[in-house]
């Protein structure tokens, strides 16, 4: 992050405030970066996506999630540079794209190493009927309340050595169906062996079966080996840290279907997801990571940049250079002008 600190120069004879930056962490790579590419297009989709957002929680008058989604489209939007690096400040809020493709990075990272040792780990599915959107956030809830019951009473068991123990990492997603408009809330796991994939699916099943209020089918849980921890780590994290996706044009293409994005589906499952971990572990401990905080220092001499939409890039605020040269498909265009589906679902 960048913090800006005005002080008055005593060389200044008009005593005018002089800007000081003060850098914490290390900054972006400035040069031969292809990355500064794709945060430039995260940006775009981020901001075009969020005014809709915004537009959105005003109509329910949600006004913390209306800060809140200002709060990501101001995301990265000034930022500095200096000896080729970059620095900016970030939102953090799950919903931006360019703070999740960081959080995503982040896990990777931190979880290969443990999972890679798996050598018979497997893909689960757990999920409930499909509901409406005002029972959304209640079946969230009940959802990770069931989760929780299900590893208190398998942890006991295996305390009184009648069971084998949990053990795993699960994410949160929720789909929408526009046809029925309904939600699909619904965990993704992954687990060392068949053995605890079988337990989990057999205990949601009973957990959820006894009652008639959201009958869980057999049929809608799934369960497979994982043949590339990598792809299904990411896969899965993916949904635990990326609640918004930019849709895969090409495919879409494809099947001869235009891509839509309803947006007022996306605030529901937002909102309805406030307050729950997204992505979290079970069962096992990661070794503990050594953290060295990175000391603030001055940076003197730099030069400013303002993200400009009708530029899709970081602007130098001094040249009028662009940062990146990222320009818009028009396939991308096209999407986030024409598809964008402001509906009350």
């Amino acid at each position: 992050m960048f913090l800006p600190q005005y002080s008055p120069s005593k060389q200044n004879p008009h005593n005018q405030k002089i800007i000081r930056v003060f850098a914490e962490k290390e900054g972006t790579e400035l040069i031969d970066n292809p990355a500064l590419i794709n945060r430039a297009k995260r940006k775009l989709i981020t901001q075009k996506m969020v005014l809709n957002l915004i537009d959105v929680a005003k109509e329910k008058g949600d006004m913390d999630r209306v800060k809140s989604y200002w709060n990501t489209y101001h995301c990265q939007s000034k930022i500095v540079s200096s000896e080729n690096k970059l620095y900016g400040n970030y939102c953090k809020n799950r919903y931006c794209t360019i703070c999740s493709a960081i959080r995503k990075a982040h896990i990777i990272n931190k979880y290969y190493p443990a999972l890679k040792n798996w050598k018979n780990a497997h893909f689960v599915t757990l999920t409930v009927k499909s509901v409406k959107a005002k029972n959304l956030k209640r079946w969230i809830y009940g959802m990770n309340l069931a989760f929780k019951i299900i590893k208190n009473r398998c942890n006991k068991r295996h305390q009184r050595g009648k069971g084998i123990k949990l053990i795993g990492i699960k994410s949160l997603e929720c789909n929408f169906n526009p046809m029925r408009k309904t939600y699909n809330p619904h965990f993704h796991l992954i687990v060392p062996n068949k053995e605890i994939a079988d337990l989990l699916k057999k205990e949601w099943m009973h957990q959820w079966n006894k009652t008639t209020i959201l009958h869980s089918s057999h049929k809608a849980q799934h369960i497979r080996p994982v043949e590339s921890i990598e792809r299904d780590l990411i896969e899965t994290i993916k949904y635990g840290s990326k609640i918004f996706t930019e849709p895969d044009l090409k495919k879409k293409a494809q099947r001869n279907i235009a891509p839509m994005i309803y947006i007022y589906a996306l605030d529901n499952i937002l909102s309805a997801m406030k307050g729950y971990r997204i992505f979290e572990r079970f069962g096992f401990n990661l070794p503990k990571e050594q953290k060295n905080k990175s000391p603030l220092k001055f940076i003197n001499n730099f030069d400013n940049w303002e993200y400009s939409i009708k530029a899709t890039d970081w602007i130098n605020t001094s040249t009028g250079e662009c940062l990146t040269g990222y320009l818009e498909p028009i396939e991308l265009t096209y999407l986030l002008n024409e598809y964008i589906n402001k509906d009350r679902q």
